[in-house]
């Protein structure tokens, strides 16, 4: 068949063909991209995405698990958990209209008798930047303000213990309250107060920084966990695990029913080695001390000097921990109780305070005098009251002279003298020191005991390096800030002055009161170093003892046992004998108690007063030993063994019997 001409098509050019060719393969292409995109998203990704679809029209709604129980020894509740019900804002959930989120705010504000008066709120500021201070904000606005700015992911708790009918009213009128939520959570109690404020710790919602860490490791980001104390320590045990229930909810997230529940699981109870009775009477006894001798401050710790472990611990000033039950603190409540002079009451003293511990260092210095031959118990030294090392002199408190002294009498009396002469012959210029800081070492100064709460100071061992590397930090402080480091001036190298001083507990030596129960531990138990710990046992919900806590001895000292005997019957004679230092308070004392007073100089202060004791087996008690400090307390055996006596009797006797007055003569 001939073609019409009118039909004919001129043929494909080479280019025109390469061009169609071209924009086939880019269509094809571009076909089956989207073929293989679809391929992906319904068939390898589909079930992922189903259940993001089913997520958005279900939600989890946490159930707190309640956190367990911290008993003393003998099971007294000193930490409890009560279910309250609050008022919460799920800040996303709020109405997106500006103007509805603030008619709902409002509402919400005169329902729960909130003011609604403008006024100034400090917002956190996240990293070092500087908080920021909004004005005319109501309060429902600041408390918003303030916890979604630390906590952006949880749940800002508005009130507290809500009343029934409130909460009647609120579910009655829900959807006039869009992102108001009011659940049942556990609050901690606790019965006695203040007692015990610093070790028992406290808890709080989980930080961001916190949620790296292993401590914290599978706890969700609006968890509740232990800040401090024991709370931190054994929060692994005491917080349980939350559970959770899935309800279905309509396009305006309102609930149309509920799907599942996993029901959460209480968390563990933990019985502490701590005495309920023995720990009031230690903080009473504190109290009055402070009080009778205008101290600032101070601590005791009581503990079983064969195993460790803590039978009392306190701090004061001190706090009541329940005031981190709300939302927020007010301003002016926190610097009230945590504010300039107020002493830092947060800090556990016993622990954390890191003094220079005046005589009571002194049955350290004589066992290495002894260990190192650089003394023998046949030596005598004559105190005449004076003891000159280069230019400077120096004198004996009250300036007494004991004449011929041995080793024994020397401890009995707190001589100055004879233990400055013990630290001129102990001087060694080596980077770690001599004999003094060797066994200063042993014994534990100078570094962490290891005990089952954080917030421990290590204390300082002064030595000829640490100087040098002391020294170097304050210069680099003075050219950084440009200002004098100390008041003093920056020291020079190290001297025989230096282990003179240190010899007596003095210049730059720093020890907490738990670190000087440790090392007089060893003492009486014959060298063993325990490691304190005030966790005794983990126990289920119902009682049932899952975990015994009773660490091993951290080393053991080898000391020569007729040394040992010889510091001990020093100590007793100090406690019992016709002019030892503790003799006016503990000589009518029926249990043998061995103790030392101690009484450290402070610069531009009055002196902190110490006593450090211990009491053998008793009849049917375990051996106990008692440290005690009283900031700006004056003498150790006026402020701080009183104290002492007072908790000896609780322990002995069950009741705290009159305060004694104590001597006022010697250190």
């Amino acid at each position: 068949m001939i073609q019409h001409p009118d039909d004919r098509r001129p043929p494909l050019s080479p280019q025109l063909a390469l061009r169609v060719a071209m924009i086939g393969m880019f269509a094809f292409a571009m076909f089956a991209i989207i073929f293989f995109r679809l391929w992906f998203l319904q068939v390898l990704s589909g079930t992922q995405y189903l259940a993001q679809a089913a997520s958005n029209t279900t939600r989890d709604i946490s159930i707190p698990a309640q956190r367990g129980e911290i008993l003393d020894s003998k099971g007294n509740v000193l930490v409890d958990s009560r279910s309250a019900t609050v008022v919460q804002v799920a800040v996303p959930d709020l109405p997106r209209s500006p103007g509805a989120r603030k008619g709902t705010l409002r509402r919400l504000s005169h329902v729960l008798g909130i003011s609604t008066a403008p006024g100034r709120c400090v917002v956190p500021q996240p990293g070092h930047v500087p908080d920021k201070v909004v004005e005319l904000l109501d309060k429902v606005d600041c408390l918003i303000a303030v916890q979604h700015a630390k906590l952006p992911y949880a749940n800002v708790t508005i009130l507290k213990d809500v009343p029934q009918p409130i909460l009647l009213y609120l579910s009655e009128r829900w959807r006039e309250f869009q992102g108001v939520v009011t659940p049942q959570v556990f609050l901690r109690h606790y019965p006695f107060g203040t007692l015990a404020a610093q070790l028992l710790g406290t808890i709080g919602p989980i930080q961001p920084t916190e949620l790296k860490q292993t401590h914290f490791k599978g706890v969700p980001k609006d968890g509740i966990v232990g800040q401090s104390g024991v709370e931190y320590s054994y929060d692994q045990y005491l917080r349980g695990r939350d559970g959770a229930y899935r309800v279905e909810v309509n396009s305006l997230g309102n609930f149309t029913r509920p799907l599942a529940q996993r029901n959460p699981i209480s968390g563990n109870n933990l019985k502490l080695s701590i005495d309920e009775n023995l720990q009031k009477a230690g903080e009473a006894a504190l109290a009055q001390g402070i009080g009778l001798n205008q101290g600032a401050g101070g601590a005791f710790v009581a503990l079983n000097p064969e195993n460790g472990q803590v039978l009392a611990m306190g701090s004061s000033p001190t706090y009541d921990p329940s005031i981190f039950a709300q939302p927020v603190i007010p301003e002016a409540q926190y610097n009230k109780v945590f504010g300039p002079g107020t002493g830092v009451p947060q800090d556990n003293r016993a622990i954390a305070g890191a003094y220079p511990t005046g005589s009571t260092f002194k049955p350290i210095t004589a066992l290495a005098a002894l260990e190192s031959n650089s003394w023998s118990l046949g030596q005598s030294y004559d105190d005449t009251g004076t003891f000159k090392i280069g230019v400077l002199t120096m004198h004996n408190a009250g300036g007494a002279a004991f004449g011929s002294l041995d080793l024994v009498n020397a401890i009995k009396v707190s001589s100055d003298i004879f233990f400055y002469n013990l630290g001129a012959l102990m001087n060694v210029d080596k980077p770690q020191g001599g004999p003094l800081q060797a066994w200063a070492r042993r014994f534990g100064i100078g570094q962490p005991t290891g005990i089952d709460i954080g917030g421990e100071a290590p204390g300082i061992l002064p030595t000829p390096a640490w100087r040098v590397q002391n020294n170097r930090r304050e210069l680099e402080y003075e050219h950084k800030h440009h200002v004098p480091c100390c008041t003093l001036g920056i020291p020079g190298p190290w001297t025989n002055g230096d282990n003179v001083h240190l010899a007596v507990g003095q210049g730059d030596l720093e020890a907490s009161p738990l670190q000087l129960a440790v090392a007089y531990s060893a003492i009486e138990n014959g060298g063993r170093i325990v490691r304190p710990h005030v966790g005794m046992e983990v126990d289920g919900p119902d009682g049932t003892a899952l975990q015994k806590i009773d660490p091993p001895p951290v080393r053991h000292i080898d000391i020569n046992q007729v040394y040992l005997q010889a510091v001990q019957q020093g100590l007793r004679e100090a406690a019992s004998s016709p002019g030892g230092t503790s003799a006016a308070v503990f000589g009518n004392f029926a249990p043998p108690v061995y103790g030392k007073t101690g009484t450290a100089q402070h610069n531009n202060q009055q002196d902190q007063a110490w006593y450090v004791c211990y009491v053998p087996a008793y009849k049917n008690k375990p051996p106990i030993l008692v440290a005690v400090t009283v900031e700006q307390g004056g003498f150790g055996a006026v402020a701080a063994a009183p104290a002492a006596r007072q908790i000896l009797s609780q322990y002995f006797y069950n009741n705290r019997g009159p305060w004694v007055a104590g001597s006022s003569h010697t250190l």
